[in-house]
């Protein structure tokens, strides 16, 4: 299989490009490779499909900022999050030319036909389809880093379970649209630049249906669908973060008279954690220690996703120094690597001392070691943090 081409090659525009240019860009290629343009040519068919393909993540803000985090790959399958779409908008290119002309169709005007390159222009009815409901779930660093299954109760449009969806009392309850004929669309011929361009619109007396209801379902009163409540179980992989979007198929609302339901989209949250804070997949922890210890050194528990773990502060910490904790970060989206938890170490003073403890410390002060301040490279945190990563 050869490897997909950059989203923004194919389109050919420049990573900051904004929503008009894209939608431009995609239009120009559609018009260059459209198969009324180009009959029987099989690689004109298959850049019209990659186009389309880039287009639809480009066009969407939430798919776009996965790609450009992640590239393709955040367009796959998200691990196995059984039930779910993926972070893709065609699920890696299976679709067909049907479904680019229903999910693109305004881009031409109308459903896309060229009359004047061959005819072709009526694509058949398009399939109706449901709105998507998006929700948000929060999740705490240990459900991030294993993953997690949620459990979330939905009110939505649900199909008329006494009609069928139908909208309609029975089978006999149609008449056939006077003004489209039953066909569904009212369709207009163009003179333009590329020749004759016909295009179709969705016929505004049946609503694209081609026919009309006589007599409604009394449940529904016509709609089709009603309200209801659903519990819909979420697998979430591991790894997700702050604003990312899972989609779960087919859990949406359903549509008016029949069709295809929309999908449920389901933003995720972090939860904020007391003790460990998110860079990446990286976790922070400001560890706080007494001078005692950082003089003669000791043992300390610091946090971890699973629990508590042990390490050893070496004789003569200054405050600053980061340890590594590796591989006891979160793990990537993609299933690859794991980040670590960085320890930055601090100084506690006491604010108040005893009069014995105030003898003590100045016993210290004259002392060789008390007299002077050690010099110490890269004292200042950002200096630490910024060469640590290097």
């Amino acid at each position: 299989m050869a490897e997909k081409r950059d989203y923004y090659e194919v389109l050919g525009v420049e990573k900051n490009a904004n929503a008009d240019e894209i939608k431009k860009a995609y239009r120009k290629a559609a018009i260059k490779y459209h198969p009324d343009k180009n009959p029987g040519d099989k690689e004109a068919e298959e850049k019209f499909k990659e186009a389309a393909e880039a287009y639809d993540v480009l066009s969407n803000p939430d798919k776009r900022a996965r790609y450009d985090q992640y590239g393709h790959a955040g367009m796959s399958d998200a691990g196995g999050a059984g039930g779910f779409g993926g972070f893709g908008g065609f699920g890696g290119g299976g679709f067909t030319m049907e479904d680019i002309f229903e999910q693109f169709g305004d881009i031409f005007g109308g459903r896309g036909g060229f009359g004047g390159f061959g005819g072709g222009g009526s694509r058949g009815r398009g399939v109706n389809r449901g709105s998507d409901i998006r929700v948000r779930i929060k999740l705490t660093l240990s459900e991030i880093a294993n993953g997690a299954t949620k459990k979330i109760k939905v009110t939505k449009d649900v199909a008329c379970d006494k009609c069928g969806g139908s909208g309609a009392k029975d089978s006999s309850s149609y008449s056939t649209c006077s003004q489209c004929n039953g066909s569904g669309y009212i369709t207009t011929v163009q003179n333009t630049f590329f020749g004759r361009m016909q295009s179709q619109s969705v016929c505004p007396h049946c609503g694209g249906e081609g026919r009309i209801i006589t007599a409604k379902c009394d449940k529904c009163d016509g709609r089709g669908c009603v309200r209801d409540s659903e519990v819909i179980e979420i697998k979430v992989p591991a790894g997700v973060a702050e604003g990312m979007a899972l989609t779960v198929q087919g859990k949406g609302n359903a549509p008016s008279r029949g069709g295809i339901n929309g999908d449920l989209i389901v933003v995720i949250e972090e939860e904020r954690n007391a003790e460990l804070v998110r860079d990446g997949n990286n976790l922070i922890h400001n560890l706080n220690i007494t001078v005692v210890t950082a003089i003669l050194g000791g043992e300390v528990e610091v946090p971890t996703i699973e629990g508590k773990a042990k390490i050893k502060i070496a004789p003569g910490t200054h405050a600053g120094k980061v340890l590594r904790l590796r591989g006891k970060g979160l793990p990537a989206v993609n299933g690859y690597g794991r980040g670590d938890i960085l320890v930055v170490v601090d100084i506690t003073i006491p604010s108040s001392l005893s009069s014995d403890e105030k003898k003590l410390v100045k016993e210290l002060a004259e002392k060789p070691h008390f007299k002077e301040a050690e010099s110490v490279e890269n004292q200042n945190i950002f200096e630490r943090m910024k060469n640590f990563f290097r």
